[in-house]
């Protein structure tokens, strides 16, 4: 199958539900459809493929910049504070979007099956795209084919969301997941270290304290980690709780020095400079917004 009717099966599905904007038929899945462009946001990406059917994609990661469009593939090994747009839709063609979530733990039991096959691995990254591949695109066509069909789906998703597991790890951007799988990897080594700073960010976060934890020289953590992120520790964390403290805003329940105390920050006037530095506007107006 052709990215092409993988992109015209997506958009009977959005026509049958008669949604404009975000569906999860099955687990993992997300297809998503918008009819104009999005100005730049900025947001938090977790491990996914995302196969762009329809339309254009700019995401930003750090210094570097990344373009994508129909039959083409985003990969995102960790979790990363991005900026990203969609940069071409209109209502005639509207952006479509296949989105699943990655297993991480899937991925590695299925690493553990094939890595007697000494398939190569990549240079560290965190993000990549690639032109689709053909099977990955065929094995997709046949999980979305169980929208609908509950026995189905309740046999055979499992077998499928394994397949397409399985063929991320095989294709031409699957070395960028080896290299992530391999235990003593600095890949998976910066991984845990996230899973840490995720868990903790309103704490101080000392760099050498987070390279013991993985078992890194700090040295040795701090090039890598920037290497793979694309950002420092101190600018991970502090993106964390920028985009934590947007959430908290958005509730409006609380005064915007409370929230700066509860994303780790000992200045509320920092904390609303760089807010508003990353965002564009003060938390104040944002809480304004919200109340």
């Amino acid at each position: 199958m052709q990215i092409s009717g993988l992109s015209s099966k997506v958009a009977k599905l959005f026509e049958a539900e008669n949604s404009r904007y975000l569906l999860k038929p099955l687990p993992g899945l997300k297809l998503l459809r918008c009819t104009q462009a999005t100005p730049l946001e900025t947001m938090l990406y977790e491990p996914v493929i995302c196969i762009i059917l329809q339309g254009r994609k700019e995401t930003r990661l750090a210094e570097r910049t990344f373009h994508f469009g129909a039959g083409e593939s985003l990969i995102v090994s960790h979790e990363l504070p991005v900026q990203s747009r969609i940069t071409e839709a209109s209502p005639a063609r509207p952006y479509l979007a296949l989105i699943l979530s990655i297993d991480l733990a899937l991925l590695r039991s299925l690493y553990e099956q094939i890595a007697e096959l000494a398939l190569p691995s990549h240079e560290e990254q965190s993000l990549a795209v690639h032109q689709t591949d053909k099977a990955l695109i065929e094995t997709f066509s046949r999980y979305l084919d169980l929208i609908d069909k509950p026995l189905e789906e309740k046999i055979l998703s499992p077998l499928l969301f394994k397949e397409i597991h399985f063929r991320l790890l095989i294709a031409a951007h699957g070395g960028m997941l080896r290299h992530l799988l391999w235990h003593d990897s600095h890949a998976s080594r910066i991984s845990r270290a996230i899973e840490h700073v995720r868990k903790n960010f309103a704490s101080p976060l000392p760099v050498s304290d987070l390279a013991r934890h993985v078992g890194m020289s700090a040295s040795s953590f701090y090039q890598h980690f920037k290497s793979i992120t694309g950002t420092t520790p101190l600018q991970y964390q502090k993106a964390l709780r920028l985009l934590e403290a947007r959430r908290l805003l958005s509730e409006g329940r609380n005064s915007v020095s409370q929230i700066a105390f509860d994303v780790g920050y000992e200045s509320p006037t920092q904390f609303s400079r760089e807010y508003a530095r990353k965002f564009g506007a003060s938390p104040r107006h944002e809480l304004r917004i919200h109340a």
